[in-house]
């Protein structure tokens, strides 16, 4: 149990690590090769902050653990939006100026319905999985398609920023690239050893760890460039980063575990509690963020909302699993 532990922790620590140099080193390397600030921040930033669910999913998918790979996917996308956008708008209100991320929220909509159809049979073959990949794929080519016409987007601007603040020459840059990639992986098994020895030392299910304890592991990441982006005035690149791993989250973290192992029996509550739940919140953030009457803006008081929504799906998923059964 003591071993446990420490290799949860020091696999959150090497994983949240590693994944900053991936980031860094990829960006970097995408914007030596000439690729434009606004495809840099959509495809490359926003696959590298979630390549810890990925790595994640796909090493407990090839333990055998599906449960807990689903777990992280769905409980990450509840984490960005209840937990993170939350604490980001306490501290800087989030307004959405960039075109490109409304264009986005109402997509990741589609594509949380998309997750939920496939699942709503409690049975995610590997066909299924390819179709959440062949989406990602074409997801992928919707984003370069948007970054080539809209240049001048106002999160463009935002990333051409921070490109140029954290520039590293080409040789850095592809070191931090291969060193990150591999520190996820050696970062992620530790993890996925330490959870899943927790979960059987506890008898907690798979399903309820990825939810919690990996699921807001996997998304620091996400809640340390969204803060840090908000203090700067970044805003799109806040709300960006989320509405960007949400829909990879989804699409890639769940059809690379499915592809790697099927899942024939999802647990009813996968859907009527977390898929709903996540689904929910998603419904919210378009409200708040899209802008139906102007600009988006997540003001404080719609932080403070997201927040508590997170602490009683929180409380409500605790509960329930340290409750015995009549």
């Amino acid at each position: 149990m003591l071993l446990a532990s420490l290799a949860i922790a020091a696999g959150f620590a090497l994983l949240i690590w590693s994944a900053d140099r991936f980031v860094e080193g990829a960006a970097a390397t995408a914007k030596h090769a000439g690729m434009p600030s606004l495809l840099i921040g959509m495809v490359i930033v926003g696959f590298g902050t979630s390549a810890p669910e990925m790595v994640v999913s796909a090493m407990a998918a090839l333990d055998g653990n599906p449960d807990l790979a689903i777990g992280n996917a769905v409980g990450s996308n509840i984490v960005n939006t209840g937990l993170i956008l939350g604490v980001t708008a306490l501290i800087a209100p989030i307004a959405v100026n960039s075109n490109i991320v409304r264009r986005e929220l109402p997509l990741l909509l589609a594509i949380s319905l998309l997750a939920g159809a496939l699942m709503w049979d409690g049975d995610l073959t590997r066909a299924d999985a390819w179709s959440l990949l062949a989406a990602f794929f074409a997801l992928i080519g919707w984003t370069i398609h948007q970054g080539m016409r809209h240049r001048e987007d106002a999160f463009a601007n935002e990333m051409d920023q921070e490109l140029t603040t954290h520039a590293m020459p080409l040789g850095k840059a592809l070191f931090w690239l291969a060193a990150g990639l591999l520190l996820l992986i050696v970062s992620s098994r530790i993890l996925v050893w330490g959870a899943v020895n927790i979960a059987h030392a506890l008898g907690i299910s798979d399903l309820v760890i990825g939810l919690t304890i990996v699921a807001f592991g996997t998304s620091l990441p996400e809640l340390a460039a969204s803060v840090i982006a908000a203090r700067k005035g970044e805003h799109d690149i806040a709300i960006g980063n989320v509405v960007g791993s949400n829909m990879f989250n989804l699409l890639a973290v769940v059809g690379i575990a499915g592809a790697i192992e099927p899942m024939p029996h999802i647990a009813p509550e996968v859907l009527t509690r977390d898929w709903l739940s996540m689904f929910l919140l998603t419904v919210v953030l378009l409200v708040m963020a899209y802008g139906f009457r102007g600009q988006g803006r997540i003001n404080r008081f719609e932080g403070v909302s997201l927040l508590v929504a997170y602490v009683a799906y929180t409380a409500y998923l605790v509960i329930q699993t340290t409750t015995p059964a009549a």
